[in-house]
């Protein structure tokens, strides 16, 4: 089995040992770098732990003679464009499990029209991860709020809605939110 452990470690910015912090439970840098270059066999459990601590799916990390490739061509960063130094490939999303979607219809704040989201809603135990961040907020009947949450009193939510001129919302006790996580923009 061809594994693209790396690649896809590498593509989030990780080393080792924060690969091997994040698995659960926690394991060494040398562990993750001998399932990476196949110097140890990698099965199933191990797939699937490495997989969560990148996360990703456990499929994203195994090369399928049928699953779609995107090959890097260039790398930009401040000095310009310059190829890869070896061959490089992008791993496409895969849709996180109970995700909720946005549309964007408008241009407001960050985001252009036509912008999908991609959300994980959260708990209200887990609403402080979001402070600072753009949420979507249920009401009643139906009825969303969308915009940067910027505290949290009690169980009472503090949104700035996007846009020029717009003023505070309060919501008191959602029970849940929606956060972004990811945006797919066509250019």
């Amino acid at each position: 089995m061809i594994t693209r452990i790396r690649e896809v470690r590498k593509a989030r910015g990780l080393t080792l040992e924060e690969v091997g912090a994040r698995c659960e439970p926690p394991t060494t840098a040398q562990t993750i770098g001998r399932l990476e270059t196949g110097t140890r066999t990698v099965s199933v459990k191990w797939l699937n732990r490495i997989a969560a601590a990148l996360d990703v799916q456990a499929s994203d990390l195994v090369d399928l003679p049928a699953s779609e490739k995107v090959p890097v061509a260039a790398l930009v960063g401040p000095d310009g464009a310059g190829a890869p130094a070896r061959p490089l490939t992008l791993v496409p999303p895969t849709v996180p499990k109970g995700a909720l979607g946005i549309r964007m219809t408008a241009a407001l704040g960050d985001y252009r029209a036509g912008d999908e989201l991609w959300c994980e809603p959260l708990p209200p135990e887990r609403f402080t991860e979001a402070l600072n961040r753009d949420v979507l907020v249920p009401r009643p009947a139906g009825r969303f709020l969308f915009g940067r949450l910027i505290g949290r009193d009690g169980m009472m939510l503090h949104l700035l809605p996007l846009g020029a001129g717009t003023r505070q919302q309060v919501v008191n006790d959602p029970a849940w939110i929606g956060l972004p996580v990811r945006l797919i923009r066509s250019l």
